[in-house]
């Protein structure tokens, strides 16, 4: 099997998992948007991706993602920045992302805001919140007592949407529980801000109990790409 039949047909099962949980939450599919997670894999593979219909793919490391946002700029693709963000490489980040996924504090705001008015766009925002339970070391995100101030921050910028929330399922807990409680920051965050619509949460592991709650996007890596190469 060629590595573009390999991905074909990985895309497909995932597309399938995707309307069927649509589906069982009563939701249209059509709903639900994919974002290809293609960290640690090369250009090539974005570009046979978008050959087969992917229009949006998101990077965890910046000096990686910038390279392939650079070398695929000809495919009209929608690039998502989704791992931690470090303030001082913030502004470069929105050189070339459309959608950061990862924002969890108010420091990032400036250097975010600089950056998109540097290339003349508005990046789109997603608050990342947390859904670790207290106390517990968590993997990133604004505590949700901090949730509303930092989207209003965000809403203050010139050159920055806030598009909505993004969270991840901590480690070790049903994720049907975590995003349930997603659900209700949703609502807490959109009777301020009813634009915030989009809600990234879900991976290959735990996309349908995310679908379930409302999820706008998922965030697919392995289920489409395999393994991560073991040289990275």
């Amino acid at each position: 099997m060629s590595r573009a039949e390999e991905l074909a047909a990985n895309l497909a099962a995932v597309q399938a998992r995707i309307a069927t949980a649509a589906t069982a939450a009563g939701r249209d599919p059509a709903e639900v948007g994919l974002v290809v997670v293609t960290k640690y894999f090369p250009a090539s593979d974005v570009r046979l991706l978008a050959g087969l219909g992917v229009a949006e793919v998101g990077e965890n490391r910046h000096q990686e993602a910038e390279a392939k946002a650079a070398e695929c700029a000809d495919l009209g693709l929608r690039w998502h920045f989704i791992g931690g963000l470090q303030s001082n490489k913030a502004a470069a980040v929105a050189g070339y992302a459309d959608v950061v996924e990862s924002v969890d504090r108010p420091k990032l705001i400036a250097p975010l805001d600089r950056g998109a008015a540097a290339r003349g766009a508005v990046v789109d925002v997603l608050v990342q919140v947390s859904l670790d339970p207290p106390g517990r070391d968590q993997r990133s995100g604004v505590e949700p007592a901090g949730l509303l101030d930092l989207a209003a921050a965000v809403e203050e910028a010139d050159h920055l949407r806030l598009a909505g929330l993004m969270a991840v399922a901590p480690l070790g807990e049903d994720p049907a529980a975590a995003f349930a409680r997603l659900a209700d920051l949703r609502a807490e965050l959109l009777a301020d801000h009813p634009g915030a619509t989009t809600l990234s949460a879900g991976m290959s592991g735990d996309l349908e109990q995310a679908v379930a709650v409302g999820a706008t996007h998922v965030r697919i890596g392995s289920a489409i790409l395999g393994s991560r190469p073991r040289v990275q």
